[in-house]
């Protein structure tokens, strides 16, 4: 295959970018012809293979990738199957001498890639993986005692006052294209967008892809980073970066945006620099949750707290009807209802809802946090396992600097705080559009004159609550009291 006898395949995962793509510019540095390569292998990323929103984002970020690869002279070949067979059958195929990716950090991907590595060298091909989705390497970041870190303030600290974060490598310019190509499987054969078309509120949403990211930073520097640190908890305004999907398929990565925002920030002890600060360590809060599920692997499927072994979660038919209700936006708490529906609709939602939203699953409703982690996998275009799990860890209290378990959001007060108006629930609830902002999140309370003039029917054209928060407050607090009892102590 000419010069392809020599080639470097690039084997990309979670990295789907031309910028700041160490394992591309390692490649592209040794000389040779350069194979880009894509392997839908969910199978090996199992228990957590992607969910159907993932799925959707992936097929249309690999097409994004494609794309500008042939304007390159190069294109992305796709393969299906066990990943270190698939590498193999392309070497043996294209003569390659060297393999080279960026690393992932996922419990399933650990191991992989080690024997990956391991395997490739013994055949002596050369096999490189690279740092190209997170700040620091979760090795590094230790305490002084050497131990991983399980609070984040300290961790952050550790992380800000370590090493600098290195400037991100530019896009490479021209890239060795091999004489001949490899046979490579069409995108649509991989299945992975929805055979029963679902997807029209995500399309409309997003553009996924690597340019898509870029625009969206663009955006979010100009007219949101100003207002981030005091907009960035208000789902009625536009304050957050929307930059989580496009980080979580590497079609941006982290150190971008870091040198992006710390560039922006002109102005001293002011607003920006404040709120650049406060968006910096949501990309730490990032870093942090990675850190934990390297070090502790097993948080995924069990809490890190032990005691929370024996947390008497609800069971039965009433738990199993309440959890549809939450899935599908018809619990009777408008705040509530507004972020699943708005998940449901665009595959993502607002931060401060999703808080919301999983404190109600967990705290009022007592359904165990997996059932809730397990929802937002499937139904979000950023999951990732990382910050999913530490998200739910953290608001059910049974995780890493978790939030104390009697921490229980009261969802009234929460939308009357972060919606005031009631903006965001009149957008995903129309249902409620025309009831009055001071009754918009609690219609139970409002008059039957307000009700009968805005066209709302509790109980018909909109669920009453399906549980009374104080007493589901106080049988949540009951509940973590049995675990303290059983293990004898206070909370740690």
């Amino acid at each position: 295959m000419g010069n392809s006898s020599r080639a470097t395949l690039v084997w990309f995962r979670n990295d789907l970018r031309l910028t700041d793509n160490p394992a591309l510019v390692w490649a592209v540095e040794r000389g040779s012809a350069v194979i880009p390569v894509f392997i839908w292998s969910p199978e090996e990323e199992a228990p957590w293979s992607p969910g159907a929103a993932s799925r959707w984002w992936l097929h249309h970020s690999l097409a994004a990738l494609d794309s500008a690869l042939r304007k390159q002279g190069l294109r992305l070949v796709l393969r299906s199957g066990r990943v270190l067979p698939a590498l193999r059958r392309l070497i043996a195929e294209t003569g390659a001498a060297a393999v080279a990716w960026n690393r992932r950090y996922e419990p399933a991907m650990v191991g992989g890639d080690e024997r990956v590595r391991e395997s490739l060298r013994a055949s002596e091909i050369a096999a490189e993986s690279f740092n190209a989705s997170l700040l620091f390497e979760p090795g590094d970041v230790r305490t002084r005692a050497g131990r991983p870190f399980t609070v984040f303030t300290p961790f952050w600290k550790a992380c800000r006052t370590g090493a600098p974060v290195r400037a991100p490598l530019k896009p490479p310019g021209r890239i060795a294209a091999p004489t001949a190509w490899p046979e490579s499987a069409s995108l649509a054969s991989l299945e992975l967008e929805p055979r029963i078309d679902w997807a029209a509120g995500i399309r409309a949403a997003w553009r996924p892809g690597e340019a898509g990211a870029h625009t969206q930073l663009r955006r979010f520097l100009k007219e949101s980073l100003g207002g981030y640190a005091e907009g960035r908890n208000r789902p009625d305004r536009s304050d957050t970066s929307r930059l989580s999907p496009h980080l979580r398929f590497g079609e941006i990565g982290p150190r971008q945006i870091w040198h992006a925002v710390r560039e922006r920030e002109t102005l001293r002890g002011g607003g920006p620099a404040r709120s650049a600060a406060v968006y910096l360590s949501e990309i730490g809060w990032r870093e942090f949750a990675h850190h934990l599920l390297f070090h502790f692997p097993g948080i995924s499927d069990a809490a890190l707290r032990p005691e929370f072994a024996e947390f008497p979660w609800r069971r039965g038919a009433l738990m199993r009807r309440q959890l549809t209700a939450w899935q599908q936006g018809k619990t009777g708490y408008p705040i509530v209802d507004a972020g699943m529906r708005e998940l449901w609709t665009t595959g993502w939602m607002h931060n401060r809802a999703r808080m919301i939203a999983a404190s109600f699953l967990v705290k009022d409703l007592l359904v165990d946090w997996r059932q809730g982690a397990r929802w937002f996998w499937d139904t979000l275009v950023d999951a990732d396992l990382a910050n999913n799990t530490l998200g739910w860890q953290w608001t059910a209290g049974c995780g890493a600097d978790a939030a104390p378990y009697f921490r229980v959001f009261n969802p009234v007060l929460q939308g009357q705080t972060f919606d005031p108006q009631g903006r965001y629930v009149r957008r995903w609830v129309p249902e409620l559009e025309k009831i009055p902002a001071k009754w918009i999140h609690r219609p139970w309370e409002a008059p039957r004159g307000v009700l009968s003039a805005a066209g709302v029917k509790l109980g018909a054209t909109y669920p009453r609550p399906i549980v009374d928060h104080a007493l589901a407050r106080g049988r949540a607090l009951n509940a973590f009291a049995q675990i303290k009892r059983r293990r004898g102590g206070g909370e740690r």
